[in-house]
């Protein structure tokens, strides 16, 4: 497939942007500080990474037939130093729990060069993976490839900056906003920047979810920051510490069949409600849920609907684990009980049914100390203490909110809360907003869009689809009556 054409880069470059890109980049210009951009990005993770590959393919001259009059000003906006994807739950050995066929482009077009194949292509692995057989690569080898993606959109992003909120911009002469303002704060020099932009896609991911029970402390920290944060709080990796993972799902188990190899030496617990682990529901007719065409199926449902349905596939994503992990787990836990019949004494352990009471620091031992007592017996109450407590309990996604606070006037009279439409667009007062401009929301619309909306699976798809809703006049392959479509080969 090689590298993306570089056709559509005679177009000029704004003095301000920098050098011009080099092939290495993607087909989006770098543009100059004072203008109103047809697209912002807050967030670049997956989500926005994948929209900004189907904007690339849709420039890109090899994929739509030779069209090249579709160039968006576009920026991406990203809190962190640097791309990275969950870099706190790199296990060492973890695997991805969805084929490599759902990259970031291929089932969207798989003429692009941002496939994983492409990435494999590039760099010189592809006959070596398909010798290992498998459809899921390492999770480190993905986040590589993810990196890889999106180093070449790094002349149009702007890392380090911390979006703070977003701002209606003035009416124009007919009334009504026609961009709106992304104010974000550099996160080393705290410096305030400010970007116009006629259309906001946020995409920001999700909140660590920490338990009430939970206090502010360096030794309780979030799993998704396990691989980050652990091995410099506990240095010493032949040390015997005691550690406890609090959670029953893939994360939870990942982490507690991690630390007893990461230190031998150490005593663990895996500590969760439910009464045993269980194996999360990936065959091959209830994945069809996260196929594509499975979000407008979901959308079309009544809202009872939708929630009878998000209850009763639960057990494909939600405190569930992959049977090969626990079947691990399970077959090391066996071979304690060969050596020792006393649970009590055994270096690791699994407490199911178990219920967090309170967490807190026990200053003489400066360990966490966790009261804890029994769902089969209420009055069944002990005390552990810990090294350090991972909480694998989830994440909340509802940054949206705070980020939208003072767009709040610009919504339609009588509405509760933000609503996105089929295409993801947030439904916004036409009396007050000009069709030109408009608000995006990824990430956070399970309710509405169904279980796979916080996954990678529709990503590569769901960027096309968006492009199309941001651009449905301008976007090359677009027919007639705006569909998506392909340029044939």
């Amino acid at each position: 497939m090689g590298e993306i054409s570089r056709e559509s880069e005679n177009l000029p470059l704004d003095e301000e942007s920098g050098p011009e890109p080099t092939t290495d980049q993607s087909t989006l210009i770098p543009n100059g500080s004072d203008i109103i951009y047809d697209m912002v990005c807050v967030g670049f993770g997956p989500a926005s990474l994948a929209i900004g590959i189907a904007l690339n393919d849709a420039i890109d001259p090899a994929i739509n037939g030779g069209h090249t009059d579709f160039a968006p000003k576009v920026r991406f906006v990203e809190k962190q130093k640097q791309f990275a994807w969950h870099s706190g739950m790199l296990v060492p050995g973890s695997r991805m729990q969805i084929s490599f066929i759902k990259d970031l482009a291929t089932l969207r077009d798989p003429r692009s060069s941002f496939t994983f194949l492409s990435y494999l292509n590039h760099k010189n692995r592809l006959i070596h993976f398909t010798n290992i057989g498998t459809f899921l690569p390492a999770r480190v080898e993905f986040e590589d490839y993810m990196r890889w993606c999106a180093s070449r959109f790094e002349h149009v992003t702007h890392y380090g900056q911390d979006v703070e909120e977003i701002l209606p911009g003035p009416r124009n002469t007919d009334g009504v906003v026609d961009y709106f303002t992304v104010v974000s704060r550099d996160t080393d020099t705290k410096e305030i920047t400010s970007m116009n932009a006629r259309k906001i896609v946020i995409a920001v991911g999700g909140k660590a979810k920490m338990p009430p029970s939970a206090p502010m402390d360096p030794l309780i920290m979030h799993s998704s920051k396990y691989c980050t944060h652990l091995p410099s709080l506990l240095n010493d990796t032949m040390k015997p510490y005691k550690i406890a993972v609090i959670g029953g799902g893939q994360s939870a188990a990942e982490i507690f069949h991690d630390l007893y190899r990461r230190y031998p030496n150490s005593q663990t617990a895996l500590i969760f409600r439910d009464s045993a682990l269980r194996p999360s529901d990936d065959s091959p007719f209830v994945n069809e849920i996260f196929n594509p065409g499975g979000v407008s199926k979901f959308y079309n449902m009544t809202s009872d609907e939708r929630k009878k349905h998000i209850a009763t596939e639960k057990a494909t994503n939600y405190g569930v684990v992959r049977l090969e992990l626990i079947e691990a787990i399970y077959h090391d836990i066996y071979l304690q009980r060969v050596e020792n019949p006393d649970e009590a004494q055994w270096q690791h352990r699994i407490l199911p049914e178990t219920e967090i009471v309170q967490m807190e620091r026990q200053q003489e031992t400066s360990r966490i100390r966790i009261h804890v007592k029994s769902q089969s017996e209420k009055e069944n109450k002990d005390s552990l203490d810990f090294d350090a407590v991972v909480v694998a309990t989830g994440y909340q996604r509802d940054s949206h909110e705070v980020l939208l606070e003072k767009v709040c006037d610009l919504q339609p009279e009588g509405l509760s809360g933000w609503v996105s439409d089929r295409s993801y667009r947030v439904a916004l007062d036409e009396a007050k907003v000009s069709t030109e401009a408009g608000i995006w929301l990824q990430g956070c619309n399970e309710q509405t869009h169904g279980l796979s909306d916080s996954l990678l699976s529709v990503l590569a798809v769901r960027g096309g689809e968006i492009v199309q809703s941001a651009f449905p006049n301008r976007s090359a392959n677009a027919d007639s009556d705006g569909s998506w479509v392909h340029a044939s080969p």
